[in-house]
């Protein structure tokens, strides 16, 4: 298939030991959440994903995704994202161009592509790097790739509100007059075991950027995410989780 590049984000969220939902009756969604380490008050790394079943069958193409997460989550105090990754460039060369301190994070997703009576998947790969900034908030570029059977790198881009994402999805074609290709599973890491460099007397020198910050307190019932999802054939699906309180 030929490279799709410059759709919206198809960023967020999967992983954590139970599933929350609530959906129609032909569908479902499910979203989960993990913050390692879970220390008030200390930086973490957040783990987020969804997965979207339909009965056995391929879902739906996603047509947009609200996402809602705890406003004090230290994103903007991260330390991710430092040096912007120019969207152009790595749509046009791929990974390789984004400076060091661009890397947030890295998942990967899963896609369904309903072709006659079978349903053909795919496991790709994403590498998640800051974007340029024109509003102050903090941009993201997700870096899709997939080898086998349909060859793609494709550049998502999206933005970080305080304590909210929404993210439209156009229909993307798998193969030219081909179904919609639908995305059923997809996790993401922000944070982790990343290296930057910083200018220190005249030389470059390695460090860890902190990652996520948390509270100090944790809210009753733990830190919540919720998410609404938006189907091209007009269905919708809600999910809720949470992460509980630290000795909870």
């Amino acid at each position: 298939m030929a490279s799709r590049k410059g759709l919206p984000l198809a960023v967020t969220l999967l992983l954590c030991a139970c599933f929350t939902a609530s959906a129609s009756a032909s569908d479902s969604a499910r979203i989960s959440a993990v913050l390692a380490p879970e220390r008030l008050g200390s930086a973490t790394t957040l783990t987020f994903g969804f997965a979207i079943s339909d009965a056995g069958r391929a879902p739906p193409a996603l047509s947009e995704i609200d996402v809602g997460y705890p406003s004090n989550l230290g994103f903007a105090t991260s330390g991710l994202g430092v040096a912007p990754c120019p969207t152009a460039q790595l749509e046009a060369l791929g990974q390789q161009v984004c400076p060091a301190n661009s890397r947030m994070g890295h998942g990967q997703a899963e896609v369904e592509i309903p072709i006659g009576p079978e349903v053909v998947h795919e496991r790709v790969a994403i590498e998640v790097f800051a974007g340029p900034s024109p509003d102050g908030y903090l941009h993201v570029l997700a870096y899709v790739v997939g080898l086998f059977p349909i060859e793609a790198q494709v550049v998502l881009s999206g933005v970080l509100l305080p304590g909210h994402l929404a993210i439209v999805m156009p229909p993307i074609p798998s193969l030219p007059f081909g179904p919609y290709v639908a995305v059923s599973y997809m996790r993401l890491v922000l944070g982790g075991h990343l290296t930057y460099y910083e200018q220190v007397a005249g030389r470059n020198v390695a460090y860890h950027p902190a990652g996520v910050g948390l509270p100090r307190t944790c809210p009753h019932g733990g830190f919540p995410f919720t998410a609404s999802f938006a189907f091209i054939d007009g269905r919708h699906s809600s999910a809720t989780t949470a992460v509980p309180c630290p000795g909870h």
